[in-house]
Formats: C-alpha cells, sequence, structure tokens
C-alpha cells in the first residue's frame, strides 16, 4: 500500500487517508495503556487479534441490520471504513 496522510492516532489504532473519498484506512497498533496512558507496553499481535475481533463483530452487526463503518479487512492489521 501507498504510503497515506495520517489523519488521527488514538491509544489502540490509527486513521490514514482512504483510497476513495469518504473512506479511511484503519491500522490496530500493538501499544496497550493503563492508569491513563502512565503505563504503556507492546503486546505483540495485539493489533492482528483487534482487526480480526472489529471485523467479526461488524460483521455480525451487518447481519441482523445494523449499519456500520466497517467495508472490508485489507490485510492483518488493517480495515477499509467509510
Amino acid at each position: 500500500m501507498a504510503r497515506r496522510r495520517q489523519v488521527y492516532e488514538g491509544k489502540a489504532k490509527v486513521l490514514f487517508e482512504g483510497p476513495e473519498p469518504g473512506t479511511l484506512i484503519q491500522y490496530f497498533k500493538d501499544d496497550a495503556t493503563a492508569f491513563n496512558n502512565q503505563k504503556h507496553a507492546v503486546i505483540t499481535g495485539k493489533g492482528v487479534l483487534n482487526n480480526r475481533i472489529s471485523e467479526y463483530l461488524m460483521m455480525r452487526l451487518a447481519e441482523v441490520g445494523i449499519p456500520t463503518h466497517f467495508v472490508r479487512r485489507l490485510n492483518m492489521r488493517e480495515q477499509l471504513i467509510k
């Protein structure tokens, strides 16, 4: 994937410009924080698991007719969202 402009970074995710207007690339990080960011650690694979869990939940919501921001999983750490 080409390098995209970062739009936002939070504790668990980074959002980048998407390939089409109205879309974003959501990247799941391995960072873990506690106590209002006073403790910080990296848990290898956390982002990969969070990506798969998010995909699963969004697909189940869509199956019962609840709209979500999820479009598709791009790879082990990224989703295309709207």
